[in-house]
């Protein structure tokens, strides 16, 4: 008797089943219900590209308009505002999906409270990394575009989100930071910089002769350096040995620019001294 129960027991369950996928209401519904995830999913996309060439719009206009902005700070909360706007309008688009499998939002928006109370105990590191992000920001310690040194690493700003700061180092590795963990910022991009070159020669050398040739290079090279934004500074002997006589030349440059100024003068430097047959130049910066 229980085997036979139980097979009438599936062949009830298989024919409900069999009518359930064979019932055209339940194909029409699910079409339907498919459709409109699609729409939702569609029309999400299209919002956030609106939404985002609206900024573009908004912050070019700014960039272009008789009251200055300063662009740094412009573009970097540009970037924050469409990270913003893709948070808010994908979490919108994902409660409207829900709402489609049936899922009701009331009880997940009345459950706003738990999940605060949750976000207290264990997500206080994102909200930390949130609220430092949006300090990084206003109170303008970086921007995007900017060279900083964020801990070990050292590298250009590529964006700066409500959680991480994205930056890139000169050899390619892009790292992610945490907001929270930065502690302590290096900026190489917010004022001019000083290249300092010094130049060793001979002690027997014409000590006259190489500051002269010294100042007329350097002076050349400024001419047509676009890095350089003052005239170079010849400040004379900066040490004395037995062997050599060290000679120093100071300029100040653009932002983060001192280390391609002074390769640039020393090789400079090198060719005018070999052709005014001043000797044993050794060059070293500091």
């Amino acid at each position: 008797m229980e085997v036979k129960s139980l097979v009438a027991s599936w062949d009830e369950m298989r024919n409900k089943f069999i009518d359930y996928i064979s019932d055209p209401v339940v194909w029409t519904g699910l079409l339907i219900g498919l459709i409109k995830i699609l729409f939702i999913y569609i029309a999400g996309k299209v919002v956030m590209k609106v939404a985002n060439k609206a900024l573009e719009h908004m912050l070019s206009a700014k960039l272009k308009s008789p009251v200055k902005f300063d662009a740094r700070r412009t573009q970097t909360i540009g970037r924050l505002l469409g990270n913003i706007t893709t948070y808010v309008v994908n979490f919108i688009v994902i409660l409207m999906i829900l709402n489609q499998f049936g899922i009701r939002l009331e009880p997940l928006l009345a459950g706003a409270g738990v999940v605060g109370l949750a976000i207290g105990f264990g997500a206080q590191s994102l909200v930390k990394d949130v609220i430092t992000g949006f300090f990084i920001i206003f109170e303008d310690q970086f921007a995007v575009g900017d060279i900083v040194q964020i801990g070990a690493y050292k590298g250009t700003v590529e964006e700066i989100g409500l959680r991480v700061t994205k930056i890139t180092s000169w050899t390619g590795e892009v790292h992610f930071i945490p907001n929270g963990t930065i502690t302590q910022v290096t900026n190489f991009s917010l004022h001019n910089s000083i290249a300092v070159v010094d130049i060793a020669i001979a002690y027997a050398s014409d000590m006259d002769k190489a500051l002269e040739v010294l100042k007329q290079t350097v002076l050349k090279n400024y001419e047509s350096n676009v890095n350089m934004v003052s005239e170079p500074q010849v400040l004379g002997i900066q040490t004395l040995t037995a062997s050599e006589i060290t000679l120093r030349t100071t300029v100040e440059c653009k932002p983060n620019m001192q280390a391609l100024v002074a390769r640039e003068l020393y090789a400079e430097l090198k060719k005018a001294f070999d052709a005014a047959s001043i000797a044993n130049i050794a060059g070293k910066s500091v």
